[in-house]
């Protein structure tokens, strides 16, 4: 068993500080950006940021999908730490200004992985396509953010 990680990073043309606001906001741009992979999504407890508790549904393909409740922490910098209670997988969120009002927004998503050859091909498929799925909500993101 070892640990696996998934980034994914992505340019969003809104300043830092609109782009943090927007992915605390669980009540209403959360749901917005998720992309299809994402279903049962439900805010249980708080709904902005630090505090906040959420039940999701991710179907990383046909056959893994993982009931996830995820209780939100504030990280370092004004980080976003989403930590699944059914597992050990945990996702942080950073956001650091760029040039000219654009931000770096990253993902980063750690959990214990399987042993033997099924830990092989989780370490080397999950990542990738873990990284896709929220690459495509950091996109969906920034056209929503663009939308406002």
């Amino acid at each position: 068993m070892g640990q696996v990680v998934a980034t994914a990073e992505h340019v969003v043309h809104a300043p830092a500080d609109v782009v943090r606001a927007a992915l605390a906001d669980y009540e209403v741009t959360r749901p917005k950006v998720l992309p299809e992979q994402f279903s049962q999504y439900r805010v249980d407890a708080g709904g902005q940021g630090a505090g906040t508790k959420v039940h999701w549904r991710l179907q990383a393909t046909s056959k893994r999908v993982r009931e996830q409740d995820v209780v939100v922490t504030a990280g370092p910098d004004g980080a976003l730490v989403e930590s699944d209670t059914n597992s050990s997988m945990v996702t942080t969120w950073t956001v650091h200004p760029d040039d000219a009002g654009a931000s770096t927004v990253r993902a980063r998503t750690t959990w214990t992985g399987a042993s033997g050859i099924g830990g092989f091909f989780e370490r080397t498929f999950a990542p990738k396509g873990l990284a896709r799925i929220q690459g495509a909500m950091l996109e969906r993101l920034e056209q929503e953010l663009a939308a406002r």
